[in-house]
């Protein structure tokens, strides 16, 4: 006989039918709430990643650079971070092999899975990630430092897909300011000693070009291969050119060890030093006594509030001024980048290529260096308003092509110290530009 169901077993089954009720409600919100995070709320921290020379001939220049980016990335975070996230830096080495920054690139975005990527100094270095990675995985791409007109042609070709951005101005401007640090002290038939990639190679054009503008002529160029012991036999290839002066196009350990074999081979002290060898490890590798007739250029930064606010907490953080090449651009790239992530509907690579010129608008408020600058630019995104951010570089903007226009400077040696010797500013430089033909 089959028994009917009594009320202990109808009760049994009301429970068990809530309890899957319950268990579906609560899947479906974990669901949703995931579809949320998915769509809008970051995961935190957020990362940023950045690919920098931390050893290898270019390891005395990237280590200051890094300290840099460090700091932007702390100032962001104490200034309330991106979207109410703390952010962490993700940093991988690149040794200053256009191979190995390659797979730190590749690390950053397949493993870390980062939304955008700064730092990058070298220029073939930058040019590899770009064509290899970057572009391919739609993640925008801030170098500091990457100064060849390569990558102007490649976006030009529509081969960056957008996703390129340079807070540094290219080769040209560069260029510009070599030939006028030359020609300013007579020099008309200098020699150039060059490192053989495509950062010396695109800037060596550059140089002949503005040199020939202005009443010059380059004697000879001579390549050199990075982290060699010696380089007398390239030195003596120059020597034989006998130019008037040294453009000397190196990093900071391989233009050291050039200096000094120049120099105890006979060459003139008349040199033209590039921005990567501004730098007191430079000074001390070569002897500040043989450099009382060098200059050497850089990129410039336009003096105000800005850029005081930047170089004030620099020297707070690590007790020294901010010379050197790439300190800047470096902390630039990072802000820029936290601004426009802090902008994007989401934090993926395209909402964040999209909104980068956005925080450059000429009618938004003014965001400056520093935690309270930033924290103002942070809260003011937030709040729907516009922004404007000057850079420690001062003001900025992204052209078609991710590139930027900017001053430069020549420095010099005193007294073991480096010091600007000449500003040529913003005006002046697109005169230049015009009357040169870039």
């Amino acid at each position: 006989m089959r028994r009917r169901a009594g009320r202990n077993e109808t009760g049994e089954t009301t429970m068990k039918n809530k309890y899957l009720l319950a268990i579906a409600g609560a899947l479906t919100l974990a669901l949703t709430n995931g579809m949320a995070l998915a769509q809008g709320a970051p995961q935190c921290p957020v990362k940023i990643g950045a690919v920098i020379p931390l050893t290898g001939p270019q390891g005395p220049i990237g280590k200051p650079i890094a300290d840099s980016t460090q700091l932007a990335v702390e100032h962001v975070s104490a200034a309330g971070g991106i979207k109410g996230c703390p952010v962490e830096l993700a940093l991988r080495d690149d040794t200053g092999q256009p191979t190995l920054g390659v797979d730190a690139a590749r690390y950053l975005v397949d493993v870390q899975k980062v939304p955008a990527i700064v730092g990058v100094v070298g220029s073939g270095i930058a040019t590899a990630i770009v064509s290899s990675v970057t572009t391919a995985a739609k993640i925008p791409m801030v170098s500091c430092c990457a100064v060849t007109p390569t990558l102007t042609r490649l976006s030009e070709e529509g081969k960056t897909g957008g996703y390129f951005f340079r807070t540094i101005p290219t080769s040209r401007v560069f260029g510009v300011a070599h030939a006028v640090a030359a020609t300013d002290r007579g020099y008309k038939n200098p020699v150039v000693i060059y490192v053989n990639n495509d950062f010396g190679s695109s800037l060596l054009r550059d140089i002949e070009k503005a040199l020939g503008t202005l009443g010059g002529k380059i004697a000879g160029a001579v390549p050199y291969n990075e982290n060699q012991p010696s380089y007398r036999t390239e030195v003596n290839q120059a020597l034989a050119m006998k130019g008037d002066a040294l453009i000397l196009l190196a990093f900071s350990q391989d233009g050291a060890t050039i200096a000094r074999e120049w120099i105890s081979l006979g060459g003139t002290q008349n040199l033209v030093l590039h921005n990567t060898l501004r730098s007191t490890d430079f000074i001390n590798a070569v002897g500040a006594r043989f450099l009382t007739k060098a200059v050497g250029i850089d990129n410039a930064q336009v003096a105000g509030p800005s850029v005081d606010a930047f170089n004030a907490g620099f020297k707070a953080k690590f007790n020294r001024d901010p010379i050197g090449p790439g300190l800047h651009t470096g902390y630039d790239a990072v802000v820029v980048t936290a601004l426009a992530m802090q902008q994007a509907a989401a934090l993926d690579g395209t909402a964040i290529r999209d909104t980068l010129r956005l925080v450059q608008d000429p009618a938004g408020e003014t965001v400056i260096p520093g935690v309270e600058g930033i924290k103002k630019g942070l809260e003011a995104i937030k709040a729907g308003r516009k922004v404007r951010y000057v850079g420690a570089t001062g003001p900025f903007t992204f052209d078609k092509n991710g590139d930027v226009t900017g001053p430069a400077l020549v420095w010099k040696v005193e007294d073991g110290k480096l010091v600007t010797d000449k500003v040529i500013d913003l005006e002046q430089m697109t005169a230049l530009f015009r009357r040169i033909g870039f």
